[in-house]
């Protein structure tokens, strides 16, 4: 179902089909005279015709009080086919050209199950202004499938999982949509432009942050900087995680919303911020020390003595609480994800919604892994593809009902048309022990970054990957990638924290001008709901690039300038 691979030179000699399938950059030199947005179509039809490629259309946009550049908008799909489930697919892709270009690409990759085109502004909510506002051409795509496809109505809320029956949705979905529509993006801004872009990025969270990480592997050639947001790269161990922490409630509560209510686990973040707080030389409702916060948090010291009161958990919430902490096993001992952080932000709404209880009248108020999480594990992860009855309680069931021995090990399984499994498809190949060579080789960057309060990955999961990267290419390791924690935020933005950053500012300076990110500085935002009533609404802090801590050096409390990045 893959294309056959063939050099884009050949597409700027003669052949229009080689630039999809391509799998180098464009050379420098302009092909042809720039072309208009409203004329694009025309040009492209050639390749369109050899190709699988459809514009839809293209539109000239006004500039807009977002800060957005006028621009050129275009619509299209690729690889249009027919399924093995019987089932209508495409890619489908918009690209967004402004008029003023600084000779920047980025290719936005997005975030949950994909499969819907979000718009191409190539932003990220930790950053107050996005890639088109700075004068990139960006493209965002679907992954190459429907989320609310007509189709699959009748599943219910499942439905938005049910592509992962088509294995070359699966793997579309995995890193091949992005093989796909990276070089209909060049060949759009060889034609609109005359030239080609001097620097290539790529940015996303969450499942946008694995695609990102999965590029650095496959994609190696094509991007000068990647930047990933709590990038879920090992996803369908995390999606093992989603069973694990639901059979983990229930030991606190057969309803799994009331296992800890909202005035339970701020009392454990409370209690967290007690034992952690001063570690990094100021007690100011920052875990800074997020390492030693492992060592010297203690979960026993939330047990209640006697009666449960609202001063502590009972036994078994505290059970639970570890449980679910300590990341699945199966009954062997093996580890099947990672553990997680004790970390302020656990206590949020955020956090909560995740894990515990969201405010979704459809999904009866389950929280997040138990509707979204339950169906991608059975349909996407799992090989051959597991079934789940789309309504609130049948998914929980699902995941009540879930085997770490017999129905886990399926996230590695592969057979008949499904010749990849979901750790293949949706990993980094090197993930268990990156190496980034060919990414290091042309000199490519990645900038990392993961709330430590995130409830979806695990920030340690990504620490360790970063301990792994070191300890493969020594010192070289900071010269291709750095990883920045970010203390008390959850996924990808919010919880008690400075989640306010321009990380792919920093990415350009390393990318293009070597100015390594020695730290970032973030800031709070002050319309966030879940920050404390005591914190400065001006408040900033310096991230830094793991293992090192931002420690109290002296001075105004609420200034990044009063820390310094330091040696664990």
């Amino acid at each position: 179902m893959n294309r056959p691979s063939m050099p884009l030179p050949a597409l700027l000699a003669a052949s229009a089909a080689a630039l999809l399938a391509g799998c180098v950059n464009p050379p420098a030199s302009p092909p042809a005279a720039p072309i208009a947005c409203a004329a694009l179509p025309a040009a492209m039809a050639a390749i369109a015709a050899m190709s699988g490629l459809r514009l839809a259309g293209a539109e000239s946009v006004a500039a807009d009080d977002k800060g957005h550049p006028a621009h050129c908008k275009v619509n299209g799909v690729l690889n249009e086919r027919t399924g093995q489930d019987g089932k209508r697919y495409a890619i489908g892709f918009e690209m967004r050209l402004p008029a003023d270009w600084n000779r920047r690409f980025l290719h936005q990759v997005n975030g949950g199950n994909d499969g819907v085109v979000q718009p191409a502004f190539g932003g990220l909510q930790v950053m107050a202004s996005d890639a088109l506002a700075r004068g990139f051409a960006v493209i965002s795509s679907d992954s190459g499938h429907s989320g609310s496809d007509p189709a699959n109505a009748a599943a219910g809320l499942v439905g938005s999982n049910l592509f992962g029956l088509d294995p070359q949705a699966r793997r579309d979905y995995g890193y091949s949509a992005n093989g796909a529509v990276y070089p209909v993006a060049q060949a759009l801004m060889l034609r609109h432009y005359g030239q080609a872009p001097q620097r290539n990025y790529m940015a996303g969270c969450s499942n946008g942050g694995r695609h990102a990480m999965v590029a650095a592997s496959r994609y190696a050639e094509r991007y000068d900087g990647i930047l990933a947001g709590a990038p879920g790269f090992n996803l369908p161990q995390a999606a093992v995680q989603h069973a694990w922490d639901i059979q983990s409630w229930k030991m606190a509560d057969a309803d799994i919303r009331k296992a800890f209510s909202p005035a339970d686990m701020k009392l454990v973040a409370a209690k967290v911020v007690q034992a952690c707080d001063a570690l990094d030389g100021l007690a100011d409702g920052v875990v800074g020390d997020l390492s030693r916060c492992q060592a010297t948090f203690k979960p026993q010291s939330l047990q209640c003595s006697g009666a449960k009161t609202d001063a502590c958990l009972s036994e078994n919430q505290v059970k639970a609480l570890v449980k679910s902490f300590a990341g699945p096993r199966n009954s062997a001992g093996q580890a099947l994800y990672s553990d997680w952080a004790w970390d302020s932000g656990l206590g949020g709404g955020g956090w909560r919604s995740w894990k515990l209880e969201s405010q979704v009248p459809p999904w009866e108020r389950n929280p997040i892994i138990a509707t979204m999480g339950a169906g991608s594990l059975a349909y996407i992860f799992t090989t051959p593809p597991m079934t789940a009855a789309g309504n609130p309680a049948a998914l929980v069931d699902f995941l009540s009902r879930f085997d770490f021995d017999r129905d886990a090990p399926r996230i590695y399984a592969k057979g008949g048309d499904f010749n990849e499994s979901a750790m293949d498809f949706m990993t980094p190949p090197d993930a268990a022990n990156p190496q980034l060579s060919a990414f290091a080789q042309r000199g490519g960057k990645m900038l990392v970054y993961h709330g430590s309060s995130d409830p979806v990955f695990s920030v340690k999961d990504s620490l360790r990957w970063a301990e792994r990267l070191g300890s493969n290419l020594g010192a070289r390791a900071a010269q291709v990638a750095r990883v920045f924690p970010v203390p008390g935020m959850g996924h990808c933005v919010g919880g008690p924290a400075t989640d306010q950053f321009d990380a792919l500012g920093a990415l350009v300076d390393w990318v293009e001008q070597g100015k390594a990110p020695q730290r970032i500085v973030a800031s709070v935002n002050p319309a966030n709901p879940e920050l404390p009533a005591d914190w400065s609404k001006t408040r900033s802090r310096a991230l830094c690039p793991w293992p090192q801590v931002a420690r109290y050096s002296g001075g105004d409390a609420e200034s990044a300038a009063s820390f310094a990045c330091a040696a664990p």
